[in-house]
């Protein structure tokens, strides 16, 4: 199956944009397009913001490029509502920058069940409790679980008016404004989304919302190096990423491909270090022992071989456990050995940030994926 951006193109002339007076080329509708092999994203923007309308557009889309171009493609399509501009109220985007937020900070893992989650959250109230002003998006939209660590999972995130356009209030606790599909969902209801329809919802969690100002962004990203993540570094000037790994040479594996994601010239968000997790474990009739389950000092290892800030380390405890699933975040423990140890991974995370923003310039958004296996042409 041959075909290029052009032939996509062309087939997008031929439909009208709802409301625009012309098709979605001549009306400058259509901001992006991307293939990926047999398979093409297309962002478009249009006027009229019902719900009606953005499926039109989309059907309209798919429909006229499996006629015109192949039946066969894999089509997804990103319908933005753009206010009209006699009515345009001042940007969400200012700069490729939430208005603001100071810091934008991805935690990210190439594999799962490795504690990410908990250690975006014991960083948070960490933070917190310094005196900084910190948010969390949970972008895991497939398994969010930051809601439920900070015990909100029953709220519902209200809607504000601000600079004449509605917006959601993220919900707060311990000091944390945070917002989680979770949220949006029934506690038993699987996520079953495409790809693209999990970024819209990434997006409207993002971009339609009031963070207020904050020093500290945290995005909980899902395992992996899928689409949220590309849709995160496309969407948002990522100030910096943390990698979280366990010990064990199988999660070390998937931690370089994380790292390798951030480190693409087409990407280029700095690394500021890896935590590494469930690194030993102490039982309490035996304090002076530690047994490392899952190996010993992988992910030290791993930073010294990339040449990157290796931030702490985190024993293998059940009160983290149990905290989390409670709702009650460890690190609120005050002087605990636990605490101390996510207030040491802090403190370095801080200066690690202060270093990467002394010295190097805003990351800029991803303009157009060029990763192995993509085409833009």
């Amino acid at each position: 199956m041959e075909f290029t951006k052009k032939d996509i193109l062309n087939a997008l002339e031929t439909i009208t944009a709802p409301g625009a007076g012309g098709n979605l080329i001549a009306t400058d509708s259509i901001k992006n397009i991307v293939i990926f092999d047999k398979e093409v994203l297309v962002d478009v923007t249009i006027g009229n913001p019902s719900l009606q309308a953005k499926k039109r557009v989309e059907v309209d889309i798919m429909k006229t490029i499996h006629e015109k171009v192949h039946q066969k493609i894999q089509v997804k399509v990103n319908v933005i509502t753009e206010t009209p501009k006699v009515v345009a109220p001042t940007p969400i985007i200012k700069n490729d920058k939430l208005p603001g937020v100071k810091n934008v900070i991805a935690i990210a893992s190439g594999k799962g069940g490795v504690g990410k989650s908990t250690i975006t959250a014991n960083v948070a109230v960490t933070l917190a409790k310094k005196g900084y002003k910190v948010g969390i998006l949970d972008a895991d939209v497939y398994g969010p679980s930051i809601h439920l660590m900070f015990d909100v999972a029953n709220e519902k995130p209200l809607s504000i008016e601000i600079d004449g356009a509605s917006k959601m209030k993220p919900i707060e606790n311990y000091g944390v404004k945070v917002l989680s599909l979770g949220f949006f969902t029934k506690p038993n209801e699987a996520v079953i989304w495409r790809g693209a329809m999990a970024s819209k919802a990434l997006n409207q969690m993002i971009f339609d919302s009031h963070w207020g100002e904050l020093d500290f962004l945290l995005i909980d990203l899902p395992p992996g190096t899928g689409d949220i993540h590309l849709s995160i570094v496309q969407s948002l000037s990522v100030t910096g990423a943390v990698i979280v790994s366990t010990p064990q040479n199988i999660a070390l594996a998937d931690a370089k491909k994380g790292i390798a994601m951030f480190k693409q010239a087409s990407i280029n968000v700095p690394v500021l270090g890896i935590v590494e997790n469930m690194s030993y474990f102490t039982p309490a009739e035996l304090p002076e022992n530690k047994y490392y389950i899952f190996g010993k000092d992988g992910a030290k290892e791993l930073a010294a071989d990339i040449n990157t800030k290796f931030l702490g380390e985190i024993p293998l405890v059940q009160s983290i456990r149990e905290s989390g699933d409670v709702g009650h975040p460890a690190a609120l423990q005050e002087n605990s050995p636990i605490a101390l140890a996510f207030e040491e991974i802090t403190n370095n995370i801080v200066s690690e940030l202060e270093k990467r923003n002394a010295n190097l310039p805003e990351t800029e958004v991803v303009q157009m994926t060029n990763t192995k296996g993509c085409s833009t042409n």
